[in-house]
């Protein structure tokens, strides 16, 4: 049976609970105790609250000593130990944590309005009740009016303010087009001004077209006349950028090959992906490339939602 309309089993513990935070999905799997330790890094870096969301599906009645409440303290258990583990690492952190009976992405969902990120981990299956935190990744990530940063288990640690001393810069990768939305590139801005980082933006392009099966394939003076075309237009978009973040370094890589492959190569040496998602009026999904990007990018991707 399904909890009626508006109906929620919640128990919260500690902290303050304060919008302006980021909001983290935990379900007792290695992965999303990966998305937790990312989270609670963002949420230091940046000095705001951390809340910790555990979501199950409504069962019954969770309160008391009866079986359907067994999912809310074995989720209770598990927070308190998640939370004393961040406080730990980050002193001064302020954890909140949550256990909620409900759906899961609808649960983290409603909880992301007017925080600053939703962090939750990209795969696995849930250590509570078997659930794919994969699916629930992408329903908030393809739904949400706040950004979305997904994590892998093993992904790279998030990047101190500025590099380590002898390793390479931290980098920010960003796909660009004509076409790119301001509200993408100035968040990949922000979160490498943020990171001490550098903004790659990157985009992909079909060097021969379909029609070359015909037999014509266009002098390679051609491509690299058109290539060098593309990157002067993608440093004019990325002009106003620059210019309100003179401390950031941006560099402009154009690859052949399309999009969404251009993406995930560069993805191997970034400390963050960025890449939009159109705000449709009927439906909601992932477009090709943040599909693509969400699924074989190596680092941590922030799925971030535009007009």
């Amino acid at each position: 049976m399904a909890p009626e309309a508006g109906h929620r089993v919640t128990a919260e513990r500690e902290g303050t609970a304060m919008a302006d935070g980021i909001v983290t999905g935990f379900d007792g799997s290695a992965r999303s105790g990966a998305a937790v330790d990312w989270a609670a890094a963002e949420a230091a870096r940046r000095g705001v609250p951390l809340r910790v969301v555990h979501a199950w599906p409504w069962l019954g009645q969770a309160d008391g000593d009866g079986p359907a409440a067994a999912p809310r303290r074995g989720a209770l258990r598990e927070l308190d130990g998640v939370a004393d583990r961040l406080r730990s690492a980050h002193p001064g952190l302020d954890v909140v944590t949550e256990a909620v009976a409900d759906d899961p992405a609808d649960a983290l969902l409603a909880r992301a309005a007017g925080h600053r990120l939703v962090v939750l981990g990209s795969r696995g299956l849930g250590g509570f009740a078997g659930l794919l935190v994969g699916s629930v990744g992408l329903a908030v990530a393809a739904r949400s009016t706040t950004p979305v940063v997904l994590v892998r288990d093993g992904a790279p640690a998030n990047g101190a303010d500025g590099a380590d001393e002898g390793a390479d810069r931290p980098e920010v990768v960003v796909g660009v087009a004509g076409g790119s939305s301001a509200a993408v590139l100035e968040f990949a801005f922000a979160e490498a001004e943020l990171r001490g980082a550098r903004v790659r933006a990157v985009h992909g392009w079909e060097a021969v077209p379909f029609w070359t099966a015909a037999g014509w394939v266009p002098p390679q003076e051609d491509v690299e006349l058109r290539g060098a075309g593309i990157r002067d237009g993608l440093l004019q978009v990325l002009a106003p950028l620059r210019a309100a973040h003179p401390g950031v370094e941006a560099v402009v890589e154009t690859r052949t090959g399309g999009a969404a492959p251009a993406l995930v190569a560069a993805s191997a040496r970034a400390d963050l992906v960025v890449v939009g998602r159109r705000e449709h009026r009927l439906g909601t999904r992932l477009g090709a490339v943040a599909h693509a990007a969400v699924h074989h990018c190596t680092a941590p991707v922030a799925v971030v939602p535009h007009g």
